[in-house]
């Protein structure tokens, strides 16, 4: 192996050559372009109010851009486009700004895995777990079945990883743990790793963590990606082995998933999938015609009575009397019912007032107007005289000082009394006059409302009666009138509603039947990619001894970096290189001594020549590649690098991206972000977001102004 800090050497030993790898790579370029990849065609976010939009087709059709720029001001949510696709294809985060988390609750991404159209699902909010992927497009209005792939573990044969990765060729591959080692434990392969490769973000264009220095375990393996994506990975032939042997087992399971629903599916005795799919464009008909005559059917009756509009209002207004009628009825019984306990309980009033004015004079124990013993009327009333009793002439002995005179109180005041005709001293009765009086008349106001009512009742008793039998008379009137003119109906309108419910029931059974069908395809369709897979796999065994060897590989990408940085006018140029280690190189020392600017264009020439070389090879690199501010450090504002100021154009990137992709990258697609892409690419702006609420879109969130 060569010194790491020296380009690969062009005259080393090698199975295959560069030149022969490449024009056989050549001759399969463009089939396997459509038949392995993954290219980007749509990203819809699904809002709370409204979805958000992100298409990178070239306009009325289905087919990818080569080149997609998302053009636009800072802080507009550019950068968010790329890295919800790298989301969509099993990242671990999605963006966390705000404005997102209050809108967004999910994101698709319409992708061609192969050549076919997929749609990718996942989640937005906390991280999902699982993405649901379907065949077809987005907007497409009968919607395939859709398919869960949980994202982790990554070696799952049904996740969204082990997905991704078969339409890459690279489906089972496991790396190394400690790739010195031969009994290294392995590890699965993950799209998130071959990201790597795919997705240049803005934080590690001038970093100095290119090759993921700060995390020894990334480095390890961020190198057996690139020998596994180029095919120069050590033990090649053990670990196409192993993936054969992993194939063969995931392809016997699929196989017997297949054969298990296809018994079932015969079962069912369901005729072919045409057969079925006739059916249900019969059973569609027929509902359509049935609804359509259902609804003519209504038309005619609705014709046909128009005659009844008058007895309907008749009947409409007296079934409104007949209600008011009783309405009426019910109040004034309720008014009988409360006022005769009320009456009554007034009555019983006027008897305990008149009881109690007669009670003194009727049962008074002290007023004595006749002798006891012989009855004969007494002159005057009973007293003490001289200290005798008047009545029966008993000496009365002189009371006490503390004891008061008889009769009176004990507040030393006596009763108030009156004499009476005959003389008689006799005591005041207490005087309820006026209120027996105000009872008497309310009592009789009470009596009269209460005899107005029971009379009132009678009349209104009638006039409900009365009122109910207008209503039911009309109502049979209305009946009679309508049923002789609607009875024609009635008939073709239950046939009719017994083909739709026959055509409804049919149709449902062809749907079903259809969603076994599709389910057998998709078995079908896993069969078809593993047997596809394990071919190629076994092809690659078979030319293990004829594989590139991993020097020519870095001295070729050596060598595409080189001229990137010469095309793009890289100052002071010399000593450029990748080494063995994939460590970029300029002026004869690594990239991490370069300035921010440097390392800006030292990083994009890297993932360019490893992008293009691996696509020119038939490599299996997934065919797109995402850069996000290719201008970073080089563009205006305050972080520009003075030292690229005057000698990089920023029109010089974008030309060699046209004229690779015009050439030998035909086929591949490239996503840029960029603050302020040049004249030169106006063309191929996607969506440029302002910033401003008087030019929409004013962000990836568009209605998110402020």
């Amino acid at each position: 192996m060569s010194d790491p800090k020296e380009p690969a050497a062009a005259g080393a030993p090698r199975a295959m050559s560069i030149k022969d790898q490449a024009d056989s790579a050549s001759d399969i370029k463009q089939a396997a372009s459509l038949r392995q990849g993954i290219r980007v065609l749509r990203l819809r976010l699904k809002g709370v109010d409204r979805d958000y939009e992100v298409d990178f087709r070239i306009s009325k059709s289905d087919v990818a851009r080569s080149v997609s720029v998302i053009a636009g001001a800072f802080s507009t949510g550019k950068s968010s486009v790329l890295e919800f696709i790298a989301y969509c294809l099993g990242a671990s985060n999605h963006p966390q700004h705000p404005e997102i988390l209050r809108k967004v609750r999910s994101a698709l991404l319409e992708v061609e895995l192969s050549g076919q159209p997929h749609v990718i699902e996942r989640a937005v909010g906390e991280p999902s777990t699982a993405a649901f992927v379907r065949t077809g497009r987005l907007g497409e209005i009968e919607i395939p079945p859709i398919e869960k792939h949980p994202i982790r573990p990554a070696g799952d044969p049904a996740s969204l990883s082990s997905l991704l990765l078969s339409y890459c060729g690279l489906e089972g591959v496991e790396l190394k743990e400690a790739p010195t080692q031969a009994e290294s434990g392995t590890d699965p392969l993950s799209f998130r790793e071959l990201q790597w490769l795919c997705f240049m973000p803005n934080e590690r264009l001038d970093d100095k963590n290119l090759l993921f220095e700060s995390a020894h375990m990334k480095k390890l393996k961020l190198r057996q990606v690139v020998d596994v994506v180029f095919g120069v990975h050590d033990d090649k032939a053990v670990e196409l082995g192993s993936r054969i042997k992993e194939l063969e087992t995931r392809l016997s399971r699929a196989r017997s998933d297949y054969t298990t629903t296809e018994a079932f599916i015969d079962e069912q005795e369901l005729g072919t999938r045409i057969e079925v799919e006739l059916i249900r464009g019969e059973a569609e008909r027929t509902s359509a015609e049935t609804e359509r005559f259902l609804g003519d059917l209504d038309s005619q009756v609705r014709a046909a009575s128009t005659f009844a509009t008058e007895l309907r209002t008749r009947h409409r207004d007296a079934s409104r009397r007949a209600q008011q009628t009783a309405a009426l009825l019910r109040d004034r019984e309720t008014q009988l019912r409360r006022f005769v306990p009320l009456r009554a309980q007034y009555a019983d009033d006027i008897t305990k007032l008149t009881m109690l004015a007669e009670a003194r004079m009727l049962f008074d124990p002290l007023q004595v107007k006749v002798c006891p013993a012989c009855l004969t009327t007494l002159r005057e009333a009973p007293h003490i005289a001289d200290g005798q009793c008047t009545l029966c002439a008993s000496e009365i002995t002189a009371p006490a000082a503390n004891q008061k005179p008889a009769g009176e109180t004990r507040n030393g005041s006596s009763p108030a009394t009156t004499a009476g005709s005959d003389g008689f001293m006799t005591e005041a009765k207490f005087d309820v006059s006026s209120e027996l009086r105000a009872t008497k008349a309310r009592l009789a106001e009470i009596t009269q409302y209460v005899e107005e009512l029971d009379a009132e009742l009678g009349r209104l008793r009638v006039a409900a009666e009365e009122a109910e039998t207008e209503e039911a008379e009309l109502a049979r009137a209305v009946d009679s009138a309508t049923n002789e003119a609607v009875s024609p109906f009635l008939s073709q309108r239950d046939d009719l509603m017994q083909h739709r419910q026959t055509a409804a029931a049919t149709l449902e059974r062809a749907r079903t039947a259809i969603k076994m069908f599709d389910s057998l395809d998709r078995r079908g369709a896993a069969v078809t990619r593993l047997e596809a897979s394990l071919k190629a796999v076994r092809g690659e065994l078979e030319q293990a001894t004829m594989q590139p060897d991993r020097n020519d590989v870095i001295h070729r990408i050596s060598e595409r970096y080189a001229a990137i940085l010469t095309s793009w006018r890289y100052p002071k140029l010399e000593q450029a290189f990748v080494d063995t280690n994939l460590v970029p190189h300029m002026r004869g020392v690594g990239y991490a001594h370069a300035s921010s600017g440097g390392r800006t264009l030292i990083s994009l020439a890297w993932i360019l020549a490893i992008f293009e070389i691996a696509w020119e090879t038939g490599s299996s690199h997934p065919g797109f590649l995402m850069i996000d501010s290719p201008q970073k450090n080089l563009g205006q504002g305050g972080d520009r690098d003075a030292d690229f100021a005057d000698s990089v154009a920023v029109a010089d990137f974008y030309k060699h991206l046209h004229d690779w992709l015009a050439g030998p990258g035909e086929g591949a697609q490239i996503l840029v972000v960029d603050n302020a892409p040049p004249a030169s690419v106006e063309n191929d702006i996607v969506v440029r977001f302002s910033r401003r609420a008087d030019q929409p879109p004013y962000g990836l969130i568009e209605d998110e102004v402020s």
